[in-house]
C-alpha cells in the first residue's frame, strides 16, 4: 500500500484550468464610473486555534463589532506591522475587515456594478450585506465580480473580507504549518523556506466600478513593427459580456482610435461583428526601453467605442499601448530587432510600516531611482507586483520580466501544478497588454534536480506558451546546471549564484572565474541565452572595514566588482544577456539569526537611501548604457577628482 500510494503521488496529468475574464484595470470613461473603497477599515484577528470561528459564528451577517472588538486598519496596506502587537505581526490564519459605504440611486438604473480587489494575500473571502460575493485563492493578483444584484442603491452597505495567510504545500508559494509546544501550551508556527516576510492583508486598492448592461469585458493587444520600424501595427481581440451581446451579437461592432502623446488621431478602423482586427500607424514611434532611444517608454492611446444597431453608443474603454517587437534566438534577445543586454534588479514590493501595502510615493520614489542608476529592467521577484507599478514601467521603458509566485518549488504533485498553472494564467491575462513586460519567469530557485521537475515543469511552460507565444519563458535556477531537469524546457536560462557570499563566504578571489564558468555551463547544456538573475552580498549601512570584509559596504562594493568582470568576459561571448543584483532595497525576512532586521543584500536601504555600491552600479550601468545602447551620460556621474589637463593627460567620455 506504500509503494502504490508513492507511486500514486509521482503521477501528475496535464489538466485543464479554469480561465480568467475580465479584470481590466478600472478606468471612468463615458459610460463608466469608478469609485475606491481604500481608506480605514475596522478590522479583527482570530483566535489562531479556531480560525473559522467568525465563518461558524457569522460574523458576515453584521457589523464585525457586534462580534468582537474591532480596531481601525489601512486598506491597502500589510496588517503585520500596524500595531506594535507581536501576535497580529507573526498571526496565523484568519483575519477579518469590515466598512460601510453608500451607493448611488443612479447606479441601480439601467447599469451593472462590479467589485474588484487588486490583491489579497492569501486566500480571499468577500460578502456584500452579508452575502457570499467572491472567493479567490492566489495572493497578488486582482479578482472582480459582479454586485449588482447584493447592493442596496440609494442607501448604505457593508462589505465584509476574511482574509486568511495559512501556506501549505500546495498553496502558491508553499510553507507547512505546525503546533509547537511553548510557555502557555501550544502556539501554531507557520514556516517557510522563502528569504522574505510573509505579509498578508487587503494589499492593493478595493475598487467598485460600474458597466453598461452590454460591455467591453476583454481586451488583448499585440503589436508589430515593419518598414525599418517606421510602420506599426496593432491587432486587437475584443470581448463583449451582456444582453446585447447573447441576443444579438452579429449587430454588434467596435470603432477603434489610436491617439498619439499630444491627442492626434494617428489611426483608425471599424470593425465586424467578430470584433478582431487591426489598426496601422504610420510614422509610429515604438516604443523603446529607458536609454536605448531618446524618448522611451513611448505610449499610445487606444479608444474603444462598442456600439449596437443603429449606431447606439454602448461602452466606452481606453488602454495605453506600446507599440513594439520580440523576438530571441538562442544566443541574442531583440527588441524592435535591436539586441538587449538587460542590467537591471531583483525587487521587493517591502516598505516600512505598510508592508506590502500599494504606496504611490514608494513606487514614485523607486522608479526615480531606477533611471538614476541607469537600470532598464528588473524582475518581480517573487510574485506579481501592483497593476500600478506595471502601468508605471510602460510609462518609463523599464523592462520587467514578469513573475508569478511559485517560489522555491517541491514536492511536486498535482494540486500544486493545477494552482502553479492557474498563477500563470491569471498573470499573463492580467499583464499580457504591457509593453514592458518582455518575459514570463514561471518560478524562482524551484528544486528543479528533485523526481518529476523535467514533467512539471515542462508542462507549467507549455502551458504558459500557450497563453502567449510572443514573450520568452524563463526561471531563475539555484541548482548546479549538471543536476537540473527544467531548462530544457526554458527559452532564457536565468541563474542565481552568491559567491564569496553563501559560497566560499569571504573569499572574493573565488567569485570571477566561478561565474564565467557556471555561466558556460548553462550554455554548454542547453545552448540558450543566458543571464545572471541574482548575485550580491548583505550589507550593513555604514559599516566600513578596510581591508573588506563580510557586512561592510567595502565588501559589496568589492563583490560587484568582481562580477563585473566576470560579465565583461561573458559578455565577448554574445549568449550572455543580462546581470540582475539581488537586491533593489534592503527587505524585511522572517526572524533568524543570519538576518539582522531582513535581507540587507539592497544596494539601497529600507528607507531607499544609497549605499557606497549604489554608487558603483550607477557608474558601470551607464557605462554600458553608453557602450551597447550610446545614451548619454549624467553630468554627475563622476565627482570631480582633479584637472588632468595640467599634467597632460588627456581623458575624454570615451574613457567609460
Amino acid at each position: 500500500m506504500g509503494l502504490k500510494r508513492i507511486f500514486k503521488s509521482l503521477i501528475i496529468l496535464n489538466k485543464e484550468i479554469e480561465t480568467s475574464r475580465g479584470m481590466l484595470y478600472p478606468r471612468e470613461s463615458e459610460t463608466r464610473e469608478v469609485r475606491t473603497l481604500d481608506g480605514i477599515w475596522n478590522f479583527v484577528r482570530s483566535d489562531e486555534t479556531n480560525p473559522t470561528q467568525g465563518i461558524r459564528d457569522g460574523w458576515f451577517k453584521d457589523d464585525l463589532s457586534k462580534s468582537m472588538p474591532t480596531i481601525p486598519m489601512p486598506v491597502p496596506a500589510s496588517y503585520n506591522d500596524i500595531t506594535t502587537e507581536q501576535t497580529l505581526r507573526d498571526h496565523v490564519g484568519t483575519v477579518w475587515y469590515d466598512r460601510k459605504f453608500f451607493v448611488p440611486r443612479s447606479w441601480g438604473q439601467d447599469q451593472r456594478v462590479w467589485l474588484r480587489f487588486g490583491s489579497v494575500h492569501y486566500e480571499a473571502f468577500v460578502w456584500i450585506n452579508g452575502r457570499s460575493a467572491v472567493k479567490h485563492e492566489m495572493g497578488h493578483l486582482p479578482f472582480e465580480t459582479e454586485v449588482t444584484h447584493l447592493l442596496n442603491y440609494g442607501a448604505e452597505n457593508r462589505i465584509t473580507v476574511m482574509c486568511d495567510n495559512a501556506l501549505i504545500q500546495t498553496t502558491v508559494p508553499q510553507g507547512k504549518i505546525s503546533e509547537v509546544a511553548n510557555d502557555d501550551g501550544v502556539t501554531i508556527i507557520q514556516s517557510y523556506t522563502f528569504d522574505f516576510f510573509n505579509y498578508a492583508g487587503i494589499h492593493r486598492s478595493v475598487h467598485l466600478y460600474t458597466t453598461p448592461k452590454t460591455f467591453i469585458e476583454e481586451v488583448e493587444v499585440k503589436t508589430n513593427l515593419s518598414q525599418n520600424n517606421s510602420v506599426g501595427t496593432v491587432d486587437y481581440s475584443i470581448t463583449v459580456n451582456g444582453t446585447a451581446a447573447n441576443e444579438a451579437e452579429n449587430t454588434l461592432f467596435a470603432r477603434l482610435q489610436i491617439y498619439n502623446r499630444e491627442g492626434v488621431q494617428v489611426a483608425n478602423v471599424t470593425s465586424d461583428s467578430k470584433l478582431v482586427g487591426s489598426l496601422q500607424v504610420d510614422n509610429v514611434k515604438p516604443w523603446w526601453p529607458y536609454l536605448m532611444h531618446s524618448d522611451p517608454g513611448y505610449l499610445y492611446e487606444l479608444e474603444i467605442r462598442l456600439y449596437a444597431a443603429k449606431e447606439q453608443l454602448l461602452d466606452v474603454y481606453r488602454l495605453k499601448v506600446g507599440i513594439r517587437t520580440l523576438s530571441w534566438t538562442n544566443t541574442t534577445f531583440l527588441i524592435n530587432g535591436k539586441p538587449i543586454y538587460f542590467r537591471g534588479f531583483g525587487r521587493h514590493e517591502d516598505a516600512d510600516v505598510r508592508g506590502r501595502g500599494l504606496d504611490n510615493a514608494l513606487m514614485a520614489r523607486d522608479f526615480n531611482l531606477l533611471k538614476w542608476i541607469g537600470a532598464n529592467a528588473y524582475r518581480t521577484s517573487h510574485y506579481p507586483y501592483s497593476e500600478e507599478s506595471m502601468q508605471f514601467a510602460d510609462q518609463h521603458g523599464i523592462m520587467i520580466i514578469d513573475e508569478c509566485p511559485s517560489v522555491d518549488t517541491e514536492n511536486f504533485n498535482q494540486v500544486l501544478l493545477d494552482r502553479h498553472k492557474s498563477s500563470l494564467e491569471q498573470l499573463v491575462h492580467r499583464d499580457r497588454n504591457h509593453p514592458s513586460v518582455v518575459m514570463w519567469s514561471i518560478a524562482n530557485e524551484p528544486r528543479t534536480g528533485q523526481v518529476n521537475a523535467d514533467t512539471y515543469f515542462q508542462f507549467v511552460a507549455n502551458y504558459t506558451r500557450s497563453l502567449d507565444s510572443t514573450r520568452p519563458i524563463t526561471a531563475a535556477i539555484a541548482v548546479p546546471s549538471n543536476d537540473d531537469k527544467a531548462g530544457r524546457h526554458l527559452d532564457i536560462i536565468s541563474f542565481n549564484r552568491y559567491n564569496a557570499w553563501y559560497s566560499n563566504t569571504g573569499r572574493l578571489d573565488m567569485v570571477t572565474q566561478r561565474v564565467i564558468s557556471e555561466a558556460t555551463g548553462w550554455n554548454k547544456k542547453y545552448d540558450k541565452p543566458v543571464l545572471m538573475s541574482e548575485y550580491g552580498a548583505d550589507t550593513l549601512e555604514g559599516l566600513h572595514l578596510q581591508p573588506a570584509f563580510v557586512w561592510s559596504e567595502e565588501f559589496q562594493t568589492e563583490v560587484f566588482s568582481r562580477h563585473f568582470k566576470a560579465f565583461d568576459a561573458l559578455r565577448r561571448q554574445k549568449w550572455f544577456i543580462g546581470e540582475f543584483v539581488w537586491n533593489f532595497a534592503d527587505f524585511k525576512t522572517a526572524q533568524t539569526y543570519t538576518r539582522v532586521g531582513g535581507n540587507k543584500k539592497g544596494v539601497f536601504t529600507r528607507a531607499r537611501q544609497p549605499k557606497a555600491a549604489a554608487h558603483l552600479l550607477r557608474q558601470r550601468y551607464f557605462a554600458l548604457g553608453r557602450e551597447v545602447d550610446q545614451c548619454n551620460v549624467p553630468n554627475d556621474l563622476f565627482t570631480y577628482i582633479v584637472d588632468v589637463g595640467a599634467s597632460n593627460v588627456n581623458h575624454d567620455s570615451a574613457d567609460l
